[in-house]
């Protein structure tokens, strides 16, 4: 007799359980937003981060903060959102490096893909191979010439090693055959800084760091590294362009919540920031900073992310990157 009021108290108890993920997605947000940015404060993704908090606190009402915490190519920040609630209420800023991590390192103390639910594929950051005006090659035909007459002749230098820029650069030299020795950095500031000063021959940097470089002179344009062009340097064509495929490491940048977050939150937040960053005034002031507009649904980040994941992890695996 008793056996049916068990089953019926052990629904409503379920019911019960799961009625506060529903009310919270409805009131969401009720208190202070973390963003967590795994980078030092100043740089561009930060100052874009920083934009789209602003912009979030002022069109909900709740308070948006941004806390910068750098340190081993963002898995410190990564590993803080990936043990947080799954409320929506701590979000993690990501770019491509979150899952090439994965693969460089030899433990990591979170899952780049199950651990998290992406929320929006904001925007990206064109990527392109530059050269000290001393390198007699004033164009990609005339820098993979150089580079095959003196195999291992020309180094370049980049953020460090097992980023963008490293595997960038080893995609460049699957793609055409060459042979170039990596300079990693703590950093693309320092990196770019002794390519400009003639310690290095080639760069592989972002297109907002270079280019300033490229305007003054002090740096030569060879290809962009990128779908399509830049609009910070529009007249430097793709690698696809000039007939090499399959060279393209733009880096994307995004938003992250820990796994579990509900759908309901998730959509919320991507509608809102979607429409932050397709507002005219971030536009214009995204393209200053050199960033190319997405504004994706979670489903295709989440496409965009573990297609990157297989493909940078044959490269990693290719070239025998491995960090401790």
């Amino acid at each position: 007799m008793l056996r049916s009021p068990r089953r019926f108290l052990a629904a409503l108890a379920l019911c019960i359980v799961q009625i506060p993920a529903w009310a919270q997605a409805d009131d969401y947000p009720n208190r202070p937003i973390r963003f967590i940015a795994p980078i030092p404060a100043g740089g561009s993704t930060d100052v874009l981060t920083r934009d789209i908090a602003r912009r979030l606190q002022e069109r909900w009402g709740q308070p948006a903060v941004v806390e910068n915490k750098p340190g081993s190519t963002g898995s410190i920040g990564a590993a803080l959102v990936a043990r947080a609630p799954a409320d929506g209420y701590t979000l993690l800023l990501v770019n491509s490096g979150h899952v090439i991590n994965g693969h460089v390192y030899a433990k990591l103390p979170y899952d780049p893909i199950k651990d998290f639910v992406p929320v929006v594929h904001a925007t990206s950051l064109a990527m392109g191979l530059f050269v000290h005006p001393s390198v007699p090659a004033r164009n990609l035909s005339e820098f993979l010439t150089l580079a095959r007459a003196k195999p291992g002749g020309l180094s370049f230098a980049t953020s460090g090693n097992g980023g963008a820029g490293h595997l960038g650069g080893e995609l460049i030299k699957s793609a055409t055959g060459i042979d170039m020795v990596h300079v990693p950095y703590r950093g693309s500031a320092p990196a770019i800084a002794d390519v400009v000063a003639g310690q290095v021959p080639v760069s592989i940097a972002d297109v907002p760091l270079a280019a300033p470089h490229v305007r003054s002179g002090a740096l030569r344009p060879i290809a962009l590294a990128s779908a399509g062009r830049s609009a910070v340097l529009p007249d430097l064509p793709t690698f696809a362009e000039l007939g090499i495929a399959n060279v393209d490491f733009s880096v994307w940048v995004g938003f992250l919540a820990p796994a579990g977050t509900p759908r309901a939150i998730v959509d919320k937040l991507n509608r809102e920031i979607v429409a932050i960053v397709r507002e005219p005034a971030m536009k214009t002031r995204l393209l200053e900073l050199g960033f190319e507009v997405v504004a994706s649904s979670p489903a295709e980040f989440e496409q965009r992310m573990k297609a990157d994941h297989d493909r940078f992890g044959a490269v990693v695996r290719n070239a025998g990157i491995k960090l401790e």
